[in-house]
């Protein structure tokens, strides 16, 4: 009898159309899903599935419960239920990586974090839930997301690239100047999780909370993105001497969506951080990753598949 692999290796190659509107995809799911996990939080919805993998002991979907409104149950439990939707898209980029021929293995082993990535988080989002929403692991469970937000983007660029080292867009120091904000990046992204356990939305009243102070936290996170802005100031010098319109056209984005997030976050900061500012400040978390991850990409370019 033939195997499975045996037959996957005959499957015709999708198409670079295809390949790449799954790769986006991926990027959009990822995103999304932790704009969900936000929604979880901020309506006290963290809890209302009191268990994990099942909603609550005996059921694996939401049922009556003394405790929790259906309403509540049933945003958890859709945001479990999204969770199989990101495994499926994921799987689908898999798949499109295994069938290309020749095989990359940069485009093969991104694609194959994807479905490993998701099994991850869902284990990670059950220990979340087992440990009673402890401010740390929700926040290792957005950081994970924002790693596979990223991973994803570059997975997208991997589509039309070859194996091989890349040929970095500009001067060396260009590129220094982007590693440097991508670790800025990095902090930005843990103080905002810092903030967000030190803040009231909790996904559960009865969820302790970061024992340190919101404001400096939140000044903290602040400080963090007037270093992020000023590394774009300087990547922005740089490319006026590369001259690449490519270049640009991404750094303009990044410009764009990290000015946006700005604003949103010192006015959802100054509003007293209302529900629906808090969760697009989330989602506004993953486009400037995404916009960033992107211009990272375009600055390190690899030689080109060529198709047929």
């Amino acid at each position: 009898m033939t195997s499975l692999k045996a037959r996957l290796e005959t499957v015709r190659p999708l198409t670079r159309r295809a390949q790449l509107s799954i790769a986006w995809a991926v990027v959009a799911t990822q995103s999304l899903i932790a704009f969900t996990g936000s929604v979880v939080r901020v309506t006290g919805s963290g809890l209302a599935c009191t268990t994990w993998p099942e909603c609550h002991p005996g059921s694996m979907v939401p049922t009556e419960h003394p405790e929790y409104a259906a309403l509540n149950q049933w945003i958890e439990y859709g945001n479990r239920l999204f969770t199989g939707v990101v495994g499926l898209i994921a799987l689908a980029a898999f798949f499109a990586a295994f069938v290309e021929r020749p095989r990359r293995d940069r485009y093969f082993t991104l694609a194959m974090a994807m479905p490993i990535g998701v099994a991850v988080q869902a284990v990670l989002g059950g220990m979340t839930v087992r440990l009673d929403l402890l401010w740390w692991t929700v926040a290792v469970h957005l950081l994970v997301s924002a790693l596979m937000v990223w991973l994803a983007v570059l997975l997208v660029y991997s589509v039309d690239e070859q194996d091989g080292p890349p040929l970095p867009v500009g001067p060396p120091a260009l590129g220094r100047v982007l590693a440097a904000m991508t670790a800025v990046l990095v902090g930005l992204l843990v103080a905002g999780t810092m903030v967000t356990g030190a803040g009231p939305h909790a996904g559960d009243a009865k969820t302790p909370r970061l024992d340190l102070p919101v404001d400096v936290l939140a000044h903290v996170h602040a400080a963090f993105l007037y270093g992020f802005l000023a590394l774009l100031v300087a990547v922005g010098a740089f490319l006026v001497k590369v001259r690449s319109t490519r270049l640009w056209k991404h750094y303009a984005a990044v410009v764009v969506v990290v000015l946006a997030q700005g604003v949103l976050g010192f006015t959802q900061f100054f509003l007293g951080v209302p529900e629906l500012l808090v969760a697009l400040h989330v989602l506004g978390a993953m486009a400037v990753i995404t916009v960033t991850a992107a211009l990272w990409a375009a600055a390190h370019p690899r030689p080109r598949v060529e198709r047929g």
